[in-house]
């Protein structure tokens, strides 16, 4: 299909891109109109292997050569980059947008009956940190993820970037009720083991085989950490042990440190 140019930023064929920086107007423009912003040809390739369905590309003129065999599957708009900045609001350096739709999210009984390994997370509202805990999932053998409701959108363009498009190969569902939902994890043979700095906490590198078997390892935010209620519904506390006087990691390092350890003997 032909490109087509767009001179000026207002223009409506531009709408799902606009203001790509502005964190609430997102929230309230891209999950109720089924969308989803995909930065980079890397990361748009990754989202059309995965089967999500595309509804334009937006593309910087100089590089509309870079979509290839891409300009078939979806309308393509080109513009300059001073008409790209004002309608995204940031400096579009990789060349490249791309819109897509948004699926339908598994059941969490699929979700759970597929998984050996899971990483829940609760209140983690950064979507850096929810990106990176997707790509650490992706590398270090987790199968899906658990989201508490007021988790951050894991489809958000931040996450989708940090995680360089493996939001997209690591299933995750939503958990409720919060945290009584725990429950069903449990109830579908998992261990749910809840990382705190907490000085009474077992060290991670402690817990028994039977608890490594099925682990379902939850995450808190940056900050307050795993609330009582989640730490109270879960099987067991651990820590990662620190030195000189560090008392925790970022949350998604501490992912990444835990999501190692529990898989160290898969081997």
């Amino acid at each position: 299909m032909p490109v087509t140019v767009i001179t000026e930023p207002g223009d409506e064929r531009l709408a799902d891109y606009r203001a790509l920086t502005d964190v609430e107007l997102r929230t309230r423009w891209e999950p109720p109109h089924g969308l989803f912003i995909a930065e980079g040809e890397l990361v748009l390739r990754r989202a059309l292997r995965a089967g999500y369905r595309p509804r334009s590309y937006l593309v910087d003129e100089k590089r509309v050569d870079q979509l290839g065999d891409l300009i078939e599957t979806a309308p393509v708009y080109a513009a300059g980059q001073a008409v790209l900045e004002q309608a995204t609001g940031f400096h579009v350096h990789r060349g490249v947008l791309a819109s897509f739709h948004r699926r339908p999210l598994p059941e969490l009984d699929t979700v759970l009956a597929n998984a050996k390994r899971l990483a829940v997370l609760e209140d983690v509202n950064n979507h850096t940190n929810v990106g990176a805990i997707f790509r650490g999932a992706a590398a270090l053998g987790v199968d899906a993820v658990l989201l508490s409701p007021t988790c951050a959108d894991p489809l958000y363009r931040r996450s989708v970037r940090v995680s360089m498009g493996e939001v997209f190969a690591v299933p995750y569902a939503t958990l409720t009720p919060w945290p009584r939902g725990l429950q069903k994890v449990q109830d579908a043979g998992f261990t749910v083991i809840a990382m705190t700095p907490a000085a009474d906490a077992v060290p991670l590198q402690k817990l028994t085989a039977t608890q490594r078997q099925k682990a379902a390892l939850l995450l808190g935010a940056e900050g307050p950490g795993i609330t009582e209620g989640a730490q109270l519904a879960s099987d067991v506390r651990v820590a990662i042990p620190m030195r000189k006087g560090v008392d925790s990691l970022n949350v998604a390092a501490a992912a990444a440190v835990a999501f190692w350890e529990l898989g160290r003997e898969d081997d």
